[in-house]
């Protein structure tokens, strides 16, 4: 035999052919080698599903904001627009039911060929529209009767995705020949513009990169555990390959290769798994989000790099995890059975992601503005979550060493924890970073909503409305409120009119003219004692009503509103209005001074206040009629019944609900992203938890089976088994509170805050500790299963 034959590969030659015969152990390695594989790609396969929704997010965005454009109108670009064959006359008219926003544009053609919005193939007529999937499946319901009523419209056709932002969304346009040009009526000539974008607050800029790592972090943990399922198995079978001749270098490489195989598999499962999610996305709708399973598209760069980084992710696992093992060919020594964990190394992980934190903002006039380096917050808060991680392990096996004594489901767990502490540290890290990176999230969350959120009424107005209509005289608002009276689900009903005045041109002082006109309300005492402390009321009283805050001390409410002065009914703050008299009415000198009442919706209502029988209701400018309803909470849909007699009284007339708060839009759309991954994020943890336990019990098959052979309780052990995870789970959510908090503190001094919420704590670790529980649970009935005889048969 010359040399050249008995020559070894070397090299890349060489772990081609290691990493290849790993690969035929995992697949033809029996049913237990099978299996094994199986679990690994379902791991891991769970994990890539969720880094290609990850890599899908841009194209989402980007597709989203496309639809938006295209259907948006750019009013700046329409101005003079003359009528002609391909303009026509549109005018927004929303509305809500039961919650949700229903989207409607009223539309009028000029000529015979008019511009169509997008997905409209043709314009509706007058008494028709066309609405969006999910509006006509909403309306074709038997609970949308009350909404049919509403639009009062046939529908004659469905709006294409192009025209949609998502496929839930509640939308349509309907013909209507009574539009003409005015204030809130628009031509146009063609449809779309470009949305106007502000550079996004640091604050959320914090908030955005902190929680793509706190949402990523998991994933990465459980593809790591998963890649390490059967560990022991494989090990007893690499010391069989040591005493056939292999030496430690091809054992370690032949474990990278089944570990290959697996997360391989694992690709095409989690790309399968992807595809099949994405048919279905359409019909899944998160805090008020959807899409269209074509905005699911993975970028190319982003999937190319989750192709290459997971297989070789898995390898990298295995090799750094057998180096803490020695395989030898009469067994398997682990090196940590005698060598505890160290902490020394461990700890100054998450100390010093803190530290890059407080280092990232650079200079700036305070934390808030300062300028931020994703790069660097990123990679602190991968230490810190990360650290957490490596803390878990050495955290367990010290807590269960000192453990003695107790019944005897807590020795058989305490005593396999003893044994593999590290399996068990493994299966609830993802679970712990989890938590911890939730609970920083939420801790910033609940500093720094004040500055986003601003205050619009009082507590206790949730059942109250505002309906706003034109109105012709003093009978619309008596009209008004009697409808309304008369509504199904209608406590109380108080109605105004609106309207303003201002100071003649010959008779102001300099410079008044240009200022803005006076608000006047004028309604009966009940109507006004609504948005006023008056002490007595009769008709024939006028008054000054001051609001808390004092805009109404001075400007032209001074200038306006004072006992004996005059006043101009018609005019505005554009100028006379062509009238062949001019309207001027004198303030009474026994006009009396009140304060405004909070709004129960909308800004506080201050200025002059009369009685209807003290000025000449017919001269008033542009009156409207301003309808404030108490719904009973007690009668389903009253605020739909209202909103039906708002729109029988007038097409155009406004209904607002009242609202505690108005959120800023950038800080209400990074909430719900964050609230849309992090329920997908928990889901996939949940399902990765439960095959991790499910390999767990997998690999104590025969030892459950024997100690039920020899008489051990069926109870007794899975008592035990649930023990052994509760013990893992109650130190991992005291290290993930200890840990979140940090990191939630380290984000706070970042930002400029000094005064955590602790409240947010227990509801995040609550829901962690559900999630376990709820996984154990369904681990319970394989537990059974696999305690039967037939588990002392072996291959």
């Amino acid at each position: 035999m010359t040399p050249a034959a008995t020559t070894h590969p070397r090299g890349a030659a060489a772990w081609a052919r290691d990493l290849a015969m790993g690969a035929r152990f995992a697949v033809g390695g029996g049913r237990e080698g099978w299996v094994r594989t199986l679990l690994t790609a379902v791991g891991v396969g769970l994990g890539v599903t969720l880094l290609l929704g990850a890599a899908s997010v841009p194209h989402l965005m980007e597709s989203r904001q496309e639809r938006r454009e295209a259907r948006l109108i750019d009013l700046n670009t329409e101005k003079g627009t003359r009528p002609g064959a391909g303009t026509l006359l549109y005018r927004y008219r929303d509305t809500e039911f039961r919650g949700a926003v229903v989207h409607g544009t009223l539309l009028r053609p000029d000529g015979r060929s008019p511009v169509r919005p997008p997905g409209v193939h043709t314009l509706p007529r007058a008494g028709e529209m066309v609405v969006s999937p999910a509006l006509k499946e909403l309306l074709a319901a038997p609970g949308g009767a009350l909404l049919h009523e509403r639009l009062g419209r046939t529908v004659v056709g469905t709006i294409a995705a192009p025209g949609l932002t998502g496929p839930g969304e509640l939308t349509y346009y309907a013909g209507d020949d009574s539009l003409t040009a005015s204030g809130e009526v628009h031509r146009i000539s063609h449809f779309g513009g470009e949305l106007p974008t502000a550079p996004m607050n640091p604050t959320l800029g914090v908030i955005v990169v902190v929680a793509c790592v706190v949402l990523l972090m998991p994933v990465v943990v459980l593809i790591a555990t998963a890649v390490r399922f059967g560990g022991e198995r494989r090990d007893r079978r690499m010391a069989a390959l040591r005493l056939v001749g292999t030496d430690s270098r091809m054992t370690r490489r032949m474990a990278a290769g089944e570990a290959l195989c697996g997360a391989l598999g694992g690709l095409l499962l989690g790309a399968g798994l992807f595809l099949l999610a994405r048919r279905f996305v359409g019909r899944i709708t998160l805090w008020d989000v959807n899409a269209f399973p074509s905005d699911l598209t993975p970028h190319p760069a982003l999937a190319a790099l989750i192709v290459l980084a997971v297989p070789l992710f898995a390898v990298l696992v295995t090799l750094v995890a057998l180096r803490g093992v020695t395989i030898e060919p009469l067994g398997v020594v682990r090196q940590h059975a005698p060598r505890r964990r160290r902490v020394w190394w461990r700890l100054p992980l998450p100390v010093l992601g803190a530290a890059v934190l407080l280092l990232t903002g650079g200079a700036g006039p305070s934390p808030a503005d300062a300028r931020l380096h994703p790069a660097l917050l990123a990679g602190g808060a991968l230490l810190v979550l990360f650290g957490i991680a490596l803390l878990l392990p050495w955290l367990v096996e010290a807590v269960v060493a000192r453990l003695r004594g107790g019944p005897v489901p807590w020795q058989l767990a305490i005593r396999r924890l003893q044994l593999s502490s590290g399996t068990a540290a493994r299966a609830v890290s993802g679970i712990t970073v989890a938590v911890a990176g939730a609970i920083a999230l939420q801790m910033l969350f609940a500093a720094v909503q004040d500055d986003f959120v601003r205050v619009t009424g009082p507590d206790g107005t949730h059942d109250r409305l505002t309906v706003t209509l034109p109105a012709r005289d003093a009978a619309t608002s008596r009209k008004t409120a009697e409808e309304f009276r008369a509504t199904k689900g209608v406590r109380g009903a108080t109605a105004v009119l609106s309207s303003s005045v201002s100071v003649p041109a010959d008779r102001g002082a300099r410079g008044e003219r240009g200022s803005s006109a006076t608000p006047l309300t004028v309604g009966d005492c009940p109507g006004l004692r609504a948005l006023a402390h008056l002490r007595s009321c009769k008709d024939g009283d006028v008054f000054l009503v001051q609001d808390r805050s004092g805009a109404a001390d001075g400007g032209s409410f001074a200038g306006t509103a004072r006992p004996g002065g005059t006043v101009l009914l018609h005019d505005g703050p554009d100028g006379p209005r062509a009238k062949s008299r001019t309207p001027l009415w004198t303030i009474p000198r026994t006009a009396r001074t009140a304060t405004a009442r909070p709004a129960p919706v909308g800004a506080v209502t201050f200025g002059i206040f009369a009685t209807p029988s003290a000025l000449p209701v017919p001269d008033l400018a542009d009156p409207l009629a301003v309808a404030t309803l108490t719904i009973d909470p007690r009668v389903p849909d009253a605020a739909e019944y209202a909103r039906n007699t708002a729109a029988r009284l007038d097409p155009a007339a406004d209904v607002l609900s009242a609202h505690r708060s108005e959120e800023d839009n950038q800080f209400a759309s990074v909430r719900t992203g964050l609230l849309v991954a992090s329920t997908v994020t928990l889901a996939l943890i949940a399902a990765s938890m439960l095959v991790s336990t499910l390999e767990q019990l997998r690999e104590r098959r025969r030892l459950l089976a024997v100690l039920v052979a020899f008489g051990t309780r069926r109870a007794d052990l899975g008592w035990s088994v649930l023990w052994q995870t509760a013990v893992p789970v109650a130190l991992g959510l005291g290290l993930a509170v200890v840990g979140g908090c940090g990191l939630g503190l380290t984000l706070l001094r970042l930002v400029g805050k000094s005064s955590p919420d602790w409240s947010v704590i227990w509801p995040v670790t609550g829901a962690g500790a559900a999630l376990v529980l709820v996984v154990t649970l369904l681990s319970l009935p394989p537990l059974w299963r696999l305690m039967r005889p037939d588990g002392l048969r072996t291959e």
